[in-house]
């Protein structure tokens, strides 16, 4: 063999082993493969509205001296956050047999706020409310009391007081439960913690009852059944 092809085969060998080294392996080109994009939450933002009204209200007008008759409407967003507003007219037409008082108003009232959707899966049939509300009512009352003895001339005198203004401001914290019964209709309930926040009784005191927060006192519990359509 001559010094000639001795030059060429070693210049052959001198390729083949770059052209070795410059193929990647299996394991390298599997690792060199760029990983997929990891998906953000696909979930729309706005995934409707629902309308609901509260069976509780006309269940106590039903069968006592007070209650309300409540409408309310929330937005869906992201199936998590949920605003609402409610609306409705408080009506109290008491008279207690003991004293003979007698105590009679009607007004509406608003309340505004938010709930979220507490379940690990957001977007279940069934959903666990966590929340809170502003409220607040403008309302008149009238107060009767027949036969009020008078202190100093000892004659019975009937008290009267007519269209007492008042209003009242107070937060709710709100922790409910609501299901897919059919279709768009879902039904629920929660319970209220109402707590007063300022409040104007009028000149005669302590009014009796306050519509959309009840009975007077400075925190109270409530709660609502409601009945509610999705769109």
């Amino acid at each position: 063999m001559t010094h000639r092809s001795h030059t060429y085969l070693y210049i052959l060998s001198i390729c083949i082993s770059s052209l070795l080294m410059l193929k990647p392996s299996p394991m390298l080109a599997q690792d060199a493969v760029p990983a997929a994009p990891l998906r953000g939450d696909t979930t729309a933002f706005f995934r409707g509205f629902s309308v609901m009204t509260d069976l509780v209200g006309p269940a106590q007008l039903a069968f006592g001296d007070y209650g309300q008759w409540e409408v309310g409407a929330r937005l869906n967003i992201k199936d998590k956050y949920f605003p609402i507003v409610e609306l409705g007219i408080g009506k109290a037409d008491a008279d207690d047999p003991a004293t003979h008082l007698t105590y009679k108003t009607s007004a509406p009232y608003g309340r505004i706020g938010i709930d979220f959707n507490l379940m690990r899966n957001k977007h279940d049939d069934y959903r666990l409310y966590g929340g809170m509300r502003y409220a607040y009512t403008k309302y008149q009352f009238d107060l009767f009391c027949p036969g009020v003895e008078d202190p100093v001339w000892r004659e019975s005198a009937d008290f009267r007081a007519d269209d007492v203004d008042c209003y009242y401001h107070w937060l709710e914290f709100a922790f409910g439960i609501d299901a897919k019964i059919w279709g768009p209709v879902r039904m629920g309930w929660s319970a209220r913690y109402k707590r007063r926040l300022f409040h104007d009784d009028g000149f005669v005191g302590r009014s009796w009852y306050v519509p959309g927060y009840g009975k007077q006192g400075n925190a109270r519990l409530g709660g609502t059944f409601n009945v509610i359509i999705e769109f």
